[in-house]
């Protein structure tokens, strides 16, 4: 399955870190990309360094104009908002329908009208408000069964897990 996420109403000025974390998070629980409504090269390069040291095949395209993406989208369109359907009864019918391509709308601002019409499903990772990057990241690993978190990323950098202390491996330098 190829999961995209589109991020609305970002504001550079205010936004640039909560964003950041979306894109990471999107990508390193197996998104393919991230689309963004307002151009940010800033943000850009951030995440392009990251997938740059750390591996994987991650896309952001920021200025990207959503209503015509939203619309157009060849897949399933899911809006996480804290007035949708809770995650537990939307999941079956969103993996039962979705034909292998799936995009992820998380808003920074409010959200116009428009995508609770546009989405094929609105989906509430609780119906409280909270974190967008927490919605993303609950939901990405229902969708993916987990699977996304085992992804390999094949990047310079490579962590290597270890109970205490920081293990870092760089690919480009023999030890």
């Amino acid at each position: 399955m190829e999961v995209f996420v589109l991020r609305l109403g970002h504001r550079p000025a205010r936004d640039k870190r909560i964003s950041t974390h979306v894109a990471l998070t999107a990508r390193a629980f197996g998104a393919k990309g991230i689309f963004v409504s307002t151009k940010d090269e800033e943000l850009e390069e951030s995440v392009r360094d990251v997938t740059g040291r750390f591996g994987g095949d991650f896309e952001i395209r920021t200025g990207v104009k959503w209503k015509p993406l939203l619309r157009d989208f060849q897949g399933t369109k899911v809006h996480l908002t804290m007035y949708g359907v809770h995650v537990d009864d939307a999941l079956p019918r969103i993996k039962k329908e979705a034909e292998g391509r799936v995009l992820i709308v998380v808003g920074a601002e409010k959200v116009p009208a428009d995508v609770y019409q546009l989405a094929d499903f609105n989906v509430a990772v609780g119906n409280q408000p909270h974190s967008e990057v927490a919605a993303l990241a609950v939901f990405m690993d229902r969708l993916t069964d987990g699977e996304g978190l085992r992804s390999e990323f094949e990047g310079r950098l490579k962590v290597l897990p270890c109970e205490r202390g920081k293990r870092v491996v760089d690919r480009e330098r023999p030890e």
